[in-house]
Parts: structure tokens; sequence; C-alpha cells
């Protein structure tokens, strides 16, 4: 069961209205009397009935997957059970409608069609048992029949638009990566550009200025001669800034909280906590690293988590040394295999000298370290 708000509410009514529709069959002595199989029996088949469907709902995080699609597996064919075992509860069938509806998030189109139209026999035969007419027994599996498929159709909509959002913030959070590095590459080329405009330039014609006043003062007379030695040190001087300048610039790392700000910025989902050591400053190759890899964890968390929320920490030991941890509260199964993704994630760390770990524990998350340059 996705854990959005509509869909929990969703997941509530329709498990209390089960048990209630169950109830009603076991204690309306009436029905009772109308069951084609012992009441304990039937009784029997329901519990197992509302363990699968628990299963099902509300468990799947906390499942391994077979278990889970078995437990699917289960509720489709006990359905069709318990209202044939029970034709004169003449509600019943709308588990059909439930299940047929929530075959939508565990199988294909394909499947989903052969169990509507099987659901929709099983409604006519179970009129059929308490004696239904021939008009009855049409009039009724086209009203089953629409309402499941006009539910199924609701439910893939829903997911359609789902996967449209998931591949909407995907992107978003991809341009943002590129963004960001994009930014850090054009102001590092800028301030390269700079920096030799101010060597090449002032730094040629300051030096020129230098030995002319280095001539003049052994040739002027005094006391013009004091002057000419004194404007040669300001000279000197403001050479010697110039090249400390210029070392400056070329040595200005960015600023890695700035670009991770802007990688994170009005993401759609899931929501991020980013905490940054304030004034972090790393090289080139270890930015564009973690900028990377953070962008991969968050469209991966995306794509396959199912998160609410995720937390990243980038923090700097007084060495120098980098310290990312990445996490989610999404779905994470403790037998994952690392895709390419993680892979790339392993080899960029790694290949800086630095270790990464992967850790599922109520979610997934990421620890890496890289060294100092």
């Amino acid at each position: 069961m996705r854990r959005f708000e509509p869909d929990v509410l969703a997941g509530v009514f329709v498990s209390a209205l089960a048990v209630a529709m169950g109830a009603l069959v076991v204690f309306d002595r009436s029905m009772a009397d109308g069951l084609v199989v012992p009441r304990w029996f039937w009784v029997v088949l329901f519990a197992a009935f509302l363990l699968v469907q628990t299963v099902g709902m509300w468990w799947e995080d906390r499942l391994p997957d077979r278990l889970v699609r078995g437990c699917f597996a289960a509720q489709v064919v006990l359905v069709p059970v318990l209202v044939l075992t029970a034709p004169s509860a003449s509600w019943l069938p709308i588990l059909l409608v439930f299940t047929s509806t929530f075959a939508v998030y565990r199988v294909t189109g394909s499947s989903v069609a052969v169990i509507v139209a099987v659901y929709t026999c099983c409604v006519g035969v179970s009129v059929a048992i308490r004696g239904g007419r021939v008009s009855e027994i049409a009039l009724i599996m086209s009203i089953y029949g629409a309402l499941q498929v006009a539910s199924a159709l609701s439910v893939t909509a829903q997911l359609h638009q789902a996967r449209l959002r998931r591949e909407l913030a995907v992107a978003h959070a991809e341009l943002r990566a590129a963004s960001a590095l994009l930014d850090d590459s054009s102001r590092a080329d800028e301030r390269l550009r700079i920096a030799r405009e101010l060597h090449d330039v002032l730094g040629h014609q300051l030096t020129a200025l230098s030995l002319e006043l280095e001539v003049a003062s052994h040739q002027v007379p005094e006391p013009a001669r004091e002057h000419v030695v004194r404007a040669r040190s300001i000279a000197r001087d403001l050479l010697g800034d110039v090249r400390a300048t210029v070392g400056e610039v070329r040595s200005r790392t960015p600023v890695l909280g700035e670009s991770l700000e802007g990688l994170v910025a009005r993401l759609p989902e899931p929501v991020v906590h980013l905490t940054v050591d304030s004034e972090i400053r790393v090289d080139d190759a270890r930015a564009v690293a973690v900028i990377r890899c953070v962008q991969e964890l968050i469209t991966n968390t995306i794509r396959h988590a199912n998160a609410e929320e995720m937390w990243i920490e980038v923090r700097a030991d007084p060495a120098g040394a980098l310290s990312v941890s990445v996490r989610d509260d999404g779905r994470a199964s403790a037998e994952f295999e690392p895709g390419h993704g993680l892979q790339g994630i392993r080899e960029r760390i790694e290949g800086l000298g630095g270790t990464v770990s992967f850790v599922v524990d109520r979610g997934f998350a990421v620890h890496a370290t890289v060294p100092a340059p």
C-alpha cells in the first residue's frame, strides 16, 4: 500500500468494509443458513482472505516481495470462493471489485483484464445459484463489470500520473545537477581568465615600470632620486600584491553548499533535508564527485524507494576530508544488488581514494568518505 494519505484512507475503508461484510454473513442467521459450505469452513476462508489482504496492503514494505506476491495470488483465488459459497450475501461481490482494482498495483494490464472477466462471470454464477432470472443475472453482471473496469482505469490513470511526477522529479534533479556543475565550471573559467589577464597585462606592465624606475634611480640627481626610489618600492609592492591576488584567484574553489542547495531546490518529491558545513570548500574533482553522487541517490530514491523524506549531510574534518551521508525513509530490500548507478557512485568515490557503504535500515542509506587531496 502506497503511503500517500488518500491511499491510506482508501485502504482503511476497504479493510473495515471487508470485515463488516464478513461479520454480517457470519452472524446474520438468514445469510448463514444460505451458505453452501459449513459456517466454520467459510469463517476459515474469510479469515485467510483478511490475512492475505492485510499482508498485501499494509505489510508489503516489511516482507519479501515473493511472499507479498503469493499472498496476492491467494487473495485473487479466495475472493470468488467466498462469493460463490455465500450467494445469499448480495453485496459480497464488492470484494471482487476491491481485489480487481488492487490487482492494478500488482500485475500487468492484460492480467487485470482476465481477472475482471473471471470475476464478472463469478458474479453471474452467484446470482444464478440463488435463483436469479436471466435478466437479473445480465444486469448485475454488467453493473459489477462496469464497476471493476471503472475502478481499474481510475487507478491506472493515477499510477500513470504518479510515474510522470517521478520522471519529472528525476529530470528536475538531473537538470539541477547539470546547472550546478555548469555554474561551477563557468565560474572557474572566469576566474582563470581574470587571473591570466592580471598576470599577463598588469603584471607585465608593473614589471616594466619597476625596471624603468630602477634605471631612473641611478640617473637622477638628489633630491629627485629619493622620490624615484620610493616609487620603485611602491611598484614592487604592487607587483607582489598582483601576484598574490592571481594565486588566490586561481586556487579559489567553489562553495559546495551552494551547489547542493541548488540541486535540491524546489524538488517536487521527496522532501530533502540538507545539512552542509558552512563555507566548506573542495577542489573541482571532489565537488563534481559529491554532486554527481548526491544526484544519483536522489534519482534512485524518487524512482525506487517511494520515500517521503530524505536527509543529506556533508561534513568536513579539520584535515579537509569529506564525510557524505544520504538516507531516506522509503522502501528498501536487504537483499538488493547495487545497480549501475550505485556502482558508479562507488567508482567515483574510490577513484578519489575514499570509501562508500550501502546500508538498509528502515530505508536506504549511503555513507561515503573522501580524503583530502
